[in-house]
């Protein structure tokens, strides 16, 4: 085979695209390329996981992205960061295992999507998973993604979670057991003391034998179509663009964003916004761009009394405990403990997701307070409003124009009210007393629902779970951009292994979720009929 041919390409070495190639080349024979536009993942701060507080800002690791004006949030541009670089989002996130509830994925399936039905995905989840509790009907051992309780939590989250029992809700030990429902402590994907990101996991191993290449600083710009089908990509590298083949498939792994620009910028998508950047079209696919859907997320604040938060944390002495021992804050993944709660009886699943912080943290931790806190998010799980990915040009190196349409619907605006109320009353509760200082955000000024919506709307952010701008959908779908194997319509040997994917975003962290779906396409290319987990050959 020449060197410019492999049998696969794959565009991002984000969560799926790592899951994919180590799944991909587990066949010797077969010749994998993984382009990522980003960096290596060797920093100390993306593998010590309170470094996460570090990531936030733009910067090597991270795309920095930034909203258009959200007409329905006082005009604002909203930030969002997302991972770049091996490992993408999976290198700087909150590292929570959360698999979702059972209900998206049936909802999946009564969308026209055989094959994504809870039942049909749990096996894939546990495949994926070496959950350090053992094994159970919920939970697989010796699979690549390590998932551990956490170390050393802070003290106050036992009253956080006191508090939420004392306002009536379920004390939860397991959010990926059977009921989802209730407050606890999260699992992480960490091993050791160490973020165990999806490189570590996947792409380390995958690496490792020999048939997976990885070349970074490598922005793809171009999926090649010759006559119906993906042949190849073009990506820049150096200031260079370089071509490669593939002989098999070429699959996108960017992400919500990313990936339907590539298809955009290939000539696949909606058409007229094509012709008007001046792109060929190769497939009109209306969908390319459109569905997309985030978590929006509004944060109530107190000042703490005591010294028990993480802003008062010597920062020396938390490096050396963990340096040292792999201990203290230095392993905290921040939102330690949190839950699934209902804003309404009726509900078929919970509709608000809490994650508990101890310590203030304002404008995604990029500005830094002098003050000690806790910081309670509130985050809507099943937004109705729907935005877009569209090209602001036709160069591959330009940013696209993000619209999540926040608040589009008025539903939306009333469940983050309700959350937010839900949330002072978990402050208010007696577990709290010895902490709970003065409400810094809403304010102790703002009553009302009115009050509140106008809160909401002023200081709402995405808490970064960008999903289903390359939908799922069956052939009655106009909108659908890939099938249920996530087959792009109209391009042959093209497919799309990521969150872009989702038909409707997961009430739940995206991470796990988006390993899944990896999962299922390796299997969806090789024929694998779950055989059962296998271990990574390499740590």
């Amino acid at each position: 085979m020449a060197s410019d041919e492999y049998d696969y390409i794959i565009v991002g070495a984000g969560s799926a695209g790592c899951a994919l190639a180590y799944r991909l080349g587990s066949d010797p024979s077969i010749r994998v390329l993984v382009l990522e536009a980003g960096k290596t993942d060797g920093h100390f701060f993306i593998h010590m996981p309170a470094g996460i507080v570090t990531l936030a800002g733009k910067g090597l690791f991270n795309w920095g992205y930034w909203t258009e004006p959200q007409a329905n949030c006082n005009g604002r541009r909203m930030y969002w960061p997302r991972g770049k670089g091996l490992g993408g989002s999976s290198s700087i996130n909150a590292m929570l295992y959360i698999r979702g509830h059972a209900w998206d994925y049936d909802h999946w399936r009564q969308l026209g999507n055989p094959g994504w039905s809870y039942a049909d995905v749990l096996p894939w989840f546990l495949k994926a998973q070496h959950n350090e509790r053992g094994a159970s009907e919920f939970h697989g051992v010796g699979g690549p993604l390590n998932v551990a309780d956490q170390i050393s939590p802070a003290g106050i989250n036992a009253a956080f979670i006191e508090a939420c029992v004392q306002a009536g809700y379920r004390r939860a030990t397991d959010f990926n057991g059977p009921t989802q429902d209730g407050v606890g402590y999260y699992q992480v994907t960490q091993k050791a003391g160490r973020r165990w990101s999806a490189a570590q996991a996947y792409l380390r191993p995958a690496m490792a034998r020999g048939n997976v290449t990885v070349l970074t600083d490598a922005h793809t710009a171009k999926v090649m179509i010759e006559k119906g089908r993906a042949t190849g990509v073009v990506y820049r590298k150096d200031g260079k663009d370089e071509i490669v083949r593939a002989a098999r498939e070429v699959v996108l792994s960017g992400g919500a964003i990313n990936s339907p620009q590539l298809l955009m910028l290939s000539g696949i998508g909606p058409a007229d916004h094509l012709k008007a950047h001046g792109i060929a079209v190769v497939a009109d696919v209306p969908g390319v761009g459109g569905n997309l859907q985030d978590h929006l997320d509004a944060a109530t604040l107190y000042h703490c009394r005591t010294r028990d938060t993480y802003d008062t944390a010597n920062q020396l002495v938390t490096l050396a405990k963990y340096v040292f021992g792999k201990t203290g804050p230095g392993t905290s993944c921040i939102a330690e403990s949190g839950g699934f709660l209902r804003t309404a009886e009726g509900l078929a699943a919970p509709d608000i997701q809490l994650h508990f912080i101890p310590a203030f943290v304002i404008d995604h931790g990029r500005t830094k307070m002098k003050s000690n806190g806790m910081t309670l998010h509130v985050c809507l799980l099943r937004p109705e409003s729907r935005g877009s990915i569209r090209l602001k040009s036709a160069d591959p190196l330009q940013s696209v124009a993000i619209d999540a349409n926040y608040l589009a619907v008025p539903r939306d605006l009333e469940v983050l009210v309700k959350g937010t109320k839900m949330a002072r009353d978990i402050f208010a509760q007696k577990a709290f007393d010895p902490y709970r200082g003065e409400e810094m955000e809403p304010g102790a000024n703002k009553l009302s629902d009115a009050d509140l919506a106008q809160w909401v709307r002023a200081r709402c952010e995405t808490i970064y779970h960008p999903a289903g701008t390359c939908k799922m959908g069956p052939a009655s779908d106009a909108f659908a951009v890939v099938d249920n194997e996530l087959r792009v319509r109209g391009v042959a040997r093209l497919r799309v292994v990521d969150a872009s994917i989702m038909p409707s975003v997961i009430g739940g962290n995206t991470n796990a979720p988006t390993i899944m779906i990896a999962e299922r396409a390796a299997a969806f290319m090789t024929g694998d009929k779950l055989s059962g987990a296998d271990t990574a050959e390499a740590a």
